[in-house]
């Protein structure tokens, strides 16, 4: 319920006064909802906002869930749009930073009656006490524009004379479907609520300023209303500024809309005062007709038919009423050269229909009244950002935090590389983040893109978060360079454990440390033939507070997440196709082609020229499933389960329809307990016939079993050493100082500092079992203490490193969380680094990224 538009005394009455001339100044009154940005409810903080804004162009309203804004004096659509927009980005700005969001539509659907008082002061609590349902239920929202017109007397007569194209600009700013959580029926239940008020709709016949007044004077001596202010007839005289403000529109999200009607209003007006000043009799309406007219405008809004009044009572589509009054007011609207703009807006508002329309169809996709609530949250918003400090643009509402050591937000400040995404981010909002979030949930259902969890019936979608990281150049170059490296040599070590190992002789790596790792595997020596036994490699890396990375683990058994580190990107590209992309980002696509590169250098002497490759799954029990059907898609190769391969005469074959085909390489994506129990084609199990095939050398399996030795967080204490020793290299890449619990000396170490260190069962995987000390419970750290004193060649400790965090939208704002980098290696004839990396998300509150432990992931941008 507007009270006032707020302009100064030179800026507001001096400009008003302009207006005798032909060029009408305008302003604008808009009432925007409060709604939290969590629960998309409306709430009672409009006091929170406004105490942040000025009072010069911001005030309260009746409900404390109301922000009003008022624009300043303004001579052109473009002044004024300019005015919308600014205060618009300002409140929103204030809003977002307390996780709130301002609606400019006439109704909001999730409402709490109950939660919602009114603004504390004497003359609202009067009104309450007075009007009762009238006031507790007045949680609606219009926008008010008004035109400067100084003479009182021209004022009343241009609001009877403008009565009849009420309807028509209705019509347009249709947005209030919904009303207390349901469908109203109507494009605007705003106005029928509004028309509740005694005071509120057609004037009547009003003759003069004298005759106006006269009749409030009525108003007020009948107890009806307390002052002036409270006259809401659908146009009127203003009460305290020399103007004629129209009443009857809808707030309005899209702020071209406001623009709109602000342009057909004063064309309007100009017309109207023209008629006066000529002396044209005013062409009454009969008041059953025009209300009649309203109600049907209030009913069906831009989708429906209006009345074309005064033309003729008989309905027509709406597109054509708006038309019409365009096309008459031609040249009013060229004499105040708004005509090509006005005319531009209504094509616009025309072709996209209303916004109680766009609402409904928000409903419909997905049955959720929340989605209306985004959509028109979005449609506020409409691409504002705020300024921060020293004049940055930063995002309003996804403000960069301060979280020293993040890697886009370093102490507040948003990095170069940076820049750009927030401005998409920013544009779009929280409200148009979430609807681009339901966007990404679809494709990855479309196209099952999911993961089990152990102990889970249903998979879930893989978690991805919308914000991409950067890895820049120079850092991806160096890292590329220590991550082969680091593979050789572990490659290296793998193959030495499993034949005469020299490095024990030689006193580089203990006896104790190999034998007692739960991951020497018997099997691990079938491979009879000196060559690659990790075709792939994943090496988990970190960032520390300054910047510098580190590896934390190394997976040389089966690791996952090539699959999902590519589809992140297409996720990125689909979803958020607005992000800039430098021209040295890497693209993914190659990966597949690397990968089997490096499987059909594996094969062996029997394998011919045109070795059969093949990715061995569990299927679609298998965690990873997605990735498994993915890579075997991409690199043009079957897909097969243990039930589809048979060992006949030494050699694998796959089955296929009574046919078989041998195969020469098999990419293992399951685990070698699994693998030697699983049926083959025949029924028995495939672990014994498969050892012979391996032991025979007719079939190669990528990675070799055995290869978990590689991925022992013990032998990760000694990776250092075994560059050295293998490959006559400084190590490149930096560890995570570790201490082997199997060592006296270091267990005491450990012991005396669990509460600083990070201890992992040296087979541990996934996160499991992992106790990070200065986030653990005295019960967990003397668990951990009993269960090293036990078996303490078991456990390894770590110092805690200081995780870099990267942004992630939680659902209303952008937030730090920790993240990783696994990396993939690809050995075959030579060793290369994939072009693209998962980057592992921790959940709030965690340093665990794991997603069978709530960790997500997100995608990587890699620079060359």
């Amino acid at each position: 319920m507007t009270e006032s538009l707020r302009v100064s005394e030179d800026d507001g009455a001096k400009e008003a006064d302009s207006s005798i001339g032909t060029e009408l100044t305008l302003g604008v009154e808009e009432e925007l909802h409060v709604v939290d940005l969590r629960t998309r409810e409306l709430v009672p903080r409009a006091p929170e906002v406004l105490d942040q804004l000025d009072e010069a162009h911001f005030s309260a309203e009746l409900h404390r869930s109301v922000v009003e804004t008022n624009t300043p004096v303004a001579a052109t659509l473009d002044d004024l749009r300019t005015g919308i927009v600014s205060l618009r980005r300002r409140a929103i700005g204030v809003a977002e930073s307390l996780g709130l969001g301002l609606v400019a539509a006439g109704t909001v659907p999730l409402v709490d009656l109950d939660s919602l008082p009114v603004t504390p002061t004497s003359r609202y609590r009067r009104m309450l006490d007075e009007y009762q349902m009238l006031a507790r239920e007045q949680l609606i929202c219009g926008a008010q524009v008004h035109v400067g017109i100084p003479d009182r007397d021209e004022a009343v007569s241009i609001a009877q004379r403008v009565a009849p194209a009420l309807p028509v600009l209705l019509g347009l700013s249709a947005s209030s479907p919904y009303w207390m959580g349901e469908d109203s029926g109507y494009a605007s239940v705003r106005s029928l609520v509004w028309l509740r008020w005694p005071t509120a709709g057609d004037s009547g016949e009003v003759t003069s300023a004298a005759d106006h007044d006269a009749l409030v004077a009525d108003l007020i001596a009948s107890g009806t209303i307390t002052d002036p202010k409270m006259v809401y007839f659908d146009v009127r005289p203003s009460a305290h500024l020399p103007t004629v403000e129209l009443r009857v529109t809808d707030s309005s999200p899209d702020a071209d809309t406001v623009v709109l009607l602000a342009g057909l209003f004063r064309g309007l007006v100009l017309r109207a005062r023209q008629d006066y000043r000529a002396g044209q009799p005013l062409v009454a309406i009969r008041p059953p007709l025009h209300r009649a007219a309203m109600w049907r405008a209030a009913r069906s809004g831009l989708e429906g038919d209006l009345l074309d009044l005064p033309r003729s009572p008989v309905p027509v589509p709406a597109a054509v009423a708006v038309e019409r009054l365009i096309a008459e007011l031609r040249p009013q609207l060229e004499e105040l050269g708004d005509w090509e703009q006005v005319f531009d807006l209504s094509v616009q508002a025309l072709s996209r229909g209303s916004s109680a329309a766009r609402q409904r169809r928000a409903m419909t996709r997905r049955g959720r009244i929340s989605d209306v609530v985004d959509l028109v949250i979005a449609d506020t918003r409409g691409g504002a950002t705020g300024i921060g400090p020293g004049g940055q643009t930063v995002p309003a509402g996804l403000t960069p935090y301060a979280a020293a050591g993040d890697e886009a937000f370093p102490d507040g400040d948003v990095m170069p590389d940076y820049q750009g995404i927030v401005n998409v981010l920013s544009a779009l909002g929280p409200a148009g983040l979430r609807r681009r979030e339901d966007v990404r949930d679809d494709e990855q259902r479309a196209r099952g893109i999911t993961f089990s969890v152990a102990g889970e019936a249903a998979t879930r979608l893989f978690p991805f978060d919308l914000v991409p990281r950067l890895v820049p150049a120079a850092d991806w170059r160096e890292l590329r360079t220590g991550l082969v490296q680091r593979v050789r040599a572990l490659d290296a070590f793998v193959n030495d454990v499993y034949t005469d190992r020299v490095v024990v002789k030689d006193g580089v790596v203990p006896e104790w440390v190999i034998d007692g790792s739960p991951e020497l595997r018997p099997s691990g020596a079938l491979v009879s033939r000196p060559g690659v036994r990790a075709q792939v490699a994943g090496v988990d890396l970190v960032r520390d507070g300054a910047g510098n990375w580190c590896v934390l683990e190394d997976n040389l058994r089966v690791p996952s997440g090539i699959g999902y580190a590519m589809q992140n990107r297409r996720l990125t590209e689909s979803v958020l196709p607005e992000l800039p992309r430098p021209d040295d980002l890497l693209g993914i696509e190659e990966t597949p082609r690397l990968l089997l590169r490096a499987l059909l250098d594996a094969a062996g002497p029997a394998a011919g020229d045109d070795p059969a490759v093949v990715v061995l799954s569990q299927g679609p029990d298998d965690s990873a499933w997605f990735e498994h059907r993915m890579l075997a898609e991409e690199m043009g190769v079957p897909l097969v389960r243990s039930t589809e391969l048979l060992v006949d005469e030494g050699r694998v074959h796959r089955v296929r329809n009574g046919r078989k085909y041998p195969v020469d390489v098999i990419y293992l994506r399951m685990g070698e307990d699994s693998l030697v129990h699983s049926p083959g084609a025949d029924g028995m199990p495939l672990g014994p016939s498969l050892v012979t095939a391996l032991h025979a050398d007719t079939v190669v399996l990528a990675n070799a079993l055995g290869n978990g030795i590689g991925d022992d967080k013990a032998v990760y204490a000694y990776v250092p050493r075994l560059i050295e020793y293998y490959l006559g290299e400084k190590p490149l890449l930096a560890d995570v100082p570790t201490y082997l619990c199997g060592i006296p000396e270091q267990r005491e170490q450990v012991l005396g500092r669990l509460e600083e260190l990070v201890c992992k069962p040296v087979d541990g995987y996934g996160g499991d079992r992992i106790v990070i000390g200065p986030h653990a419970s005295p019960s967990d750290i003397a668990a951990v203490r009993r269960q090293i004193r036990t078996a303490p060649h078991r456990w390894v400790a770590q110092e805690v490193v200081d995780l870099s965090t990267h942004p992630v939208f939680d659902g209303h704002q952008l937030a730090p969380r920790h993240v990783d980098l696994r990396a993939f290696v690809f050995t075959g004839s030579e060793s290369v680094v994939a072009p693209t990396a998962l980057t592992r998300v921790a959940p709030a509150g965690s340093m665990i990224v794991n997603s069978s432990r709530g960790g997500g992931s997100k995608d990587t941008w890699l620079f060359g």
